[in-house]
C-alpha cells in the first residue's frame, strides 16, 4: 500500500474487529473455527512466528453491521488490552437500502476513539471501490462518500488507514469468491501481505501472480451472471426483505485471545 519503516517493536496481542470481511468468509479451512482462515488469522501467523508471546483474538462476524460490530465487539476488544487492534465495518451499511453516512461516521468515530484510548496501534479500511463489478457499481458514488469521510475521521485520531479504495490488482473475479462479495483465497493471501507490509512487519506471504484472465464470450458472461444471481444475489435479497443476516447464529472465530503456539499448530 505504501512505504513504511520496518517494525522492530512487533506486537503481542492483536485484536480484529468486523464483520465477514474479517472474519475470512471467502477462504475456506474446515480445521479452523466456522471453517475459515481469512487475511486476519494469515496476519496473526506471521506475527505469532517472530514472538513467542504473541497471542489473538477475532471478534468478526458475517454480516454485522457498524452498531452491532460496536455494540458487540468493541469493549471486550478493550479489555483484551491490545497493542494492535484493525477495525473494518460499515460495508453492510453501505449496502442498505438507504443510509445516513454522517450520522454513520460519527458513530465510528466514537468508536475509534475507544480504540486509540488503549495505546493501540489501530488500523481501519476504506471500502472497496466497486467500479468494475457488476452490479455493485452502483454502489461506487455512496462508497466514495464514505471514504472521504472515514479518511476525515481516522486523520482526527491519527490512526492508521489502509486504501482498499485504492488497492490495484482486485478487478479481477479470480480475487473473488464466487459470490462475488468475498475475497478467495487468493484475496486473502494478498490482502495479509498488504496489511503487513502497511506496518512495517516482516513476512514470507508472497501473493501468487495472476496471468491475464481469459476472456469471456457475452454468452459465457451472461451464464455466470445467472448462475451468480441465482445462488446469491435472489437468496441476498430474500434476506434483506426477511429481516435475516448471515451472521445469524453464527459465533466469534477466536473470541478468546489464542496463543500463538496455539494458532500456528492450526
Amino acid at each position: 500500500m505504501t512505504d513504511r519503516e520496518v517494525n522492530t517493536v512487533g506486537f503481542t496481542r492483536f485484536v480484529a474487529l468486523g464483520d465477514s470481511f474479517t472474519e475470512g468468509v471467502g477462504d475456506t479451512d474446515p480445521t479452523r473455527p466456522n471453517g475459515l482462515r481469512g487475511w486476519a488469522d494469515r496476519v496473526a501467523e506471521q506475527l505469532a512466528a517472530q514472538n513467542a508471546d504473541f497471542a489473538y483474538a477475532n471478534l468478526a462476524i458475517r454480516g454485522r453491521l457498524l452498531d452491532a460490530v460496536i455494540a458487540e465487539q468493541l469493549d471486550k476488544a478493550v479489555a483484551m488490552n491490545p497493542d494492535l487492534v484493525t477495525l473494518y465495518a460499515g460495508g453492510n451499511d453501505i449496502m442498505r437500502p438507504s443510509i445516513d453516512l454522517d450520522a454513520l461516521l460519527d458513530r465510528y468515530d466514537a468508536a475509534l476513539g475507544k480504540l486509540v484510548a488503549t495505546g493501540a496501534t489501530v488500523v481501519v479500511f476504506t471500502a472497496y471501490d466497486t467500479g468494475w463489478a457488476p452490479v455493485f457499481r452502483k454502489l461506487r458514488g455512496r462508497i466514495a462518500i464514505y471514504n472521504e469521510l472515514l479518511r476525515e475521521v481516522a486523520e482526527r485520531h491519527g490512526v492508521v488507514v489502509f486504501d482498499y479504495w485504492r488497492l490495484k490488482g482486485y478487478d479481477d473475479f479470480r480475487m473473488w469468491d464466487t459470490d462475488r462479495l468475498h475475497m478467495s483465497p487468493l484475496g486473502h493471501t494478498r490482502m495479509a501481505a498488504e496489511v503487513l507490509d502497511l506496518l512495517g512487519v516482516e513476512h514470507d506471504i508472497t501473493p501468487v501472480e495472476l496471468e491475464a484472465a481469459a476472456e469471456l464470450t457475452r454468452r459465457e458472461q451472461r451464464r455466470q451472471n445467472a448462475e451468480w444471481a441465482r445462488t446469491f444475489l435472489g437468496p441476498w435479497i430474500m434476506r434483506r426483505v426477511r429481516g435475516i443476516s448471515s451472521g445469524d447464529g453464527v459465533t466469534p472465530r477466536w473470541p478468546e485471545l489464542v496463543s500463538g503456539a496455539d494458532l500456528l499448530a492450526r
